[in-house]
C-alpha cells in the first residue's frame, strides 16, 4: 500500500484508463472501438446507468482516444501531454460539466458561446455533462440548437443515472450506450486483483461481501474495500468485514434457513437472538432472508441457475446443497410470508416481533398436497376411473331431485366408496292421474313457451277428462294461460298426453291461499333451499375443507350444487 502523506482512495487509483481496463461493460467498449476504427464517431452520446459502472470513466477514455497526440484509435496512449492532461482533469479542450450544479439556460448560453471558438491545441473540444437529466427544460431547448448543427470540432459526452427524464428531443439526437450493472463474480475478480497488487491477505467470501455490499457498482465496491483496509490493515477476516459494511453473515441465514424447514422453532428464535444481538436491523435481515430464498427457489425452479444469480462459484455450491432436500413449491410458500411480513414491518413498532411470528409459521406450516394431484383425482371422480370415498352429501343420493338418505355409521366411521353417477334430470313419478309434473314436462317438450308458464300453475284438480290449473291472482301467468289460443292449446296437448279429451279450467287463486299446491316453481325452489341447506351443514362438518379453510385463511361465501 501506499506509504506518502497523501492516500489516493482506491477508486481512484485503479480507474479505468482504457477501454480494455473496463469491467463489465465490453460491449460498450466494442462499439466504441469500432465506430472510431471505420471513422464513424458521432457527435453526440449518451451513456445511461447505474452509479458507479463507469460512465464518467469512458467518457474520459473515449475523450482521449479523440483527442491522443499519437492519432485517433481505439485505445489511448495514456503519456502523451494531451492524454495525460485529459487524466488530471486539466485540458482546457475538454470540458467536464455538473449538470446538478448548471441546470440553468444561461450556463448552456455560455457553454453555447464556448462552443464557436476552435480547440486551443486538441483535434475536438469534448463537453462531457454529467447528470445531465438535472438540466431545467429552457436549457435542453437552448442546447438542443447546438445539438441540431453541431461545429464539426465539437462531441457531446452525455451521462445520466435517469435517462427518462430526458426530452424526446434530446435522446433522438444522441448514440445511446446502456451500462450494466457489474456482475458479482467480475467485481470479484477485480477485487482480487487490487487485493494482489495491495498485498492485501483477504480470502474470496470475504471479497465477496464487499462485491455483493456495492449491489452492481464497481466504485461502491471499491469504496466498501477502502473501509476495510483502513480498519483491518494488510490482512483482514471475513468477521471483521461481515461487521464493517454491515453485511449479514451467510452462515446466519443458512442456519436460519435451516431451522425452518426442519421445525426447528427453538433453533429459528435463536436465530433471530443473534441477529439482535450483533445489532442488524431488523428488516434489513428480513430482507436479505428473502434474497436467500428467492436464491434457494431460482436453483430449485430452473436447469441453469447460474445464468441467473449473481452468485460467486462458492456461493452457489453452498446454496445448491442448501436446496437439495426441499420443493420449490415449499420454498415458495415459506418466501410469501418473508415478503408479506417484510410489507408489515415498513411501519411497525415491533418490528423483531412480525418477523419472529413470520419464521415460526413459515417453520409449522403443515405440508400440502399439489394443486395439479386434487384436480387429477377430481378429474377421476368425474369421469369414473376411480373409485373414492363420496362427500358426505353424495352418501346414498341418486339424483339431486330426490330426497337425501344417509347411511348410518360404524362405530369405526367407514363408509363404503361410492362410484359417482352423471344422470339427466329426472321426471320425478306422478300421481295417480298420469302426473301434473309429468304433463309440464310434456309439454315443455311441445312448447317450451307454454310450459314455462304452466310451471307456475299449480294442481287444483286431475280427474279423467277433467283438469283445473290455479295461477296466482293478477298475475301475468294467469293472463296467459286465460288468453283463448293458449287455453285450446293446453287442451289440445292434455288430450295427446291423456288418450281422451280433456276440459282444462283455468282459475284465479291468492297468492297466500294455504291448501293450494305448490306450482312447480315453487316446489324446486324450496327443494333447492332445503338442499342448498343441507350441503352447508355437512361442509360445515367436513374435515377437508375445513383444514383447507385454515391453510388459506379463507371462509365459505357461496355453496352451489353441481
Amino acid at each position: 500500500m501506499s506509504n506518502g502523506t497523501h492516500y489516493e482512495v482506491l477508486a481512484r487509483k485503479y480507474r479505468p484508463q482504457t477501454f480494455s481496463e473496463l469491467t463489465g461493460q465490453e460491449h460498450v467498449s466494442r462499439t466504441l472501438q469500432n465506430a472510431i476504427d471505420s471513422g464513424r464517431v458521432a457527435h453526440a452520446f449518451l451513456f445511461t446507468g447505474a452509479r458507479g459502472v463507469g460512465k464518467t470513466s469512458t467518457a474520459r477514455i473515449l475523450a482521449k482516444t479523440l483527442n491522443c497526440e499519437l492519432g485517433v484509435s481505439h485505445e489511448p496512449c495514456n503519456v502523451c501531454p494531451l492524454c495525460l492532461e485529459i487524466t488530471k482533469g486539466t485540458s482546457t479542450d475538454v470540458f467536464e460539466i455538473d449538470g446538478a450544479s448548471n441546470t440553468g439556460v444561461d450556463d448552456i448560453r455560455e457553454l453555447r458561446d464556448n462552443i464557436r471558438y476552435l480547440p486551443s491545441h486538441s483535434r475536438y473540444k469534448i463537453f462531457i455533462i454529467d447528470e445531465v437529466h438535472m438540466l431545467t427544460n429552457n436549457a435542453f431547448n437552448a442546447l438542443l440548437k447546438t445539438l441540431e448543427e453541431p461545429p464539426a470540432h465539437v462531441k457531446f459526452i452525455f451521462a445520466t443515472t435517469e435517462p427518462h427524464k430526458l426530452p424526446v428531443t434530446i435522446l433522438s439526437r444522441c448514440q445511446r450506450f446502456d451500462f450494466k450493472r457489474v456482475t458479482l463474480a467480475k467485481i470479484i475478480a477485480r477485487l482480487r486483483e487490487i487485493a494482489g497488487k495491495e498485498e492485501i491477505s483477504i480470502s474470496d467470501s470475504a471479497l465477496a461481501l464487499i462485491a455483493r455490499k456495492g449491489d452492481g457498482s464497481m466504485r461502491d465496491s471499491l469504496t466498501a474495500f477502502d473501509q476495510v483496509l483502513a480498519f483491518c490493515g494488510t490482512s483482514a477476516t471475513d468477521e471483521d468485514v461481515a461487521t464493517l459494511i454491515g453485511a449479514v453473515d451467510r452462515r446466519l441465514l443458512a442456519g436460519i434457513s435451516a431451522a425452518v424447514f426442519g421445525a426447528d422453532t427453538q433453533g429459528v428464535l435463536e436465530g433471530i437472538k443473534k441477529v439482535d444481538g450483533v445489532g442488524y436491523n431488523m428488516r434489513q435481515f428480513c430482507q436479505e432472508l428473502i434474497e436467500h430464498f428467492r436464491n434457494l427457489l431460482v436453483i430449485r425452479s430452473v436447469a441453469k441457475p447460474k445464468e441467473i444469480l449473481d452468485l460467486a462459484e462458492a456461493e452457489l455450491e453452498e446454496l445448491r446443497r442448501q436446496a437439495a432436500s426441499f420443493s420449490a413449491q415449499d420454498i415458495q410458500r415459506r418466501l410469501t410470508l418473508l415478503v408479506r411480513a417484510d410489507a408489515e414491518m415498513a411501519h411497525a413498532t415491533f418490528p423483531r416481533l412480525i418477523l419472529e411470528m413470520a419464521l415460526l409459521k413459515a417453520a409449522t406450516l403443515e405440508p400440502v398436497v399439489p394443486i395439479q394431484e386434487l384436480l387429477e383425482k377430481i378429474k377421476a371422480l368425474e369421469t369414473g376411473a376411480v373409485h373414492t370415498p363420496s362427500l358426505p352429501w353424495d352418501a346414498g343420493r341418486a339424483a339431486p331431485a330426490v330426497e337425501q338418505r344417509h347411511e348410518p355409521r360404524a362405530a369405526h366411521h367407514h363408509k363404503a366408496p361410492v362410484t359417482p353417477t352423471t344422470a339427466a334430470a329426472p321426471v320425478p313419478p306422478g300421481d295417480g292421474s298420469g302426473g301434473w309434473e309429468r304433463f309440464v314436462a310434456f309439454v315443455l317438450g311441445k312448447d317450451p313457451a307454454l310450459g314455462s308458464v304452466l310451471e307456475h300453475g299449480s294442481p287444483l284438480k286431475q280427474e279423467p277428462g277433467s283438469m283445473e290449473i290455479g295461477f296466482p291472482s293478477g298475475s301475468y301467468y294467469l293472463t296467459s294461460a286465460q288468453d283463448s289460443d293458449s287455453l285450446a292449446e293446453i287442451q289440445a296437448l292434455a288430450r295427446e298426453f291423456t288418450g281422451r279429451d280433456t276440459l282444462v279450467r283455468v282459475k284465479s287463486i291468492a297468492a297466500e291461499a294455504g291448501e293450494v299446491p305448490l306450482s312447480l316453481v315453487e316446489k324446486k325452489k324450496t327443494e333447492h333451499e332445503q338442499r342448498i341447506e343441507e350441503l352447508r351443514r355437512d361442509v360445515a362438518a367436513h374435515p377437508v375443507i375445513n383444514e383447507a379453510l385454515r391453510i388459506f385463511g379463507g371462509t365459505i361465501t357461496d355453496i352451489r350444487e353441481a
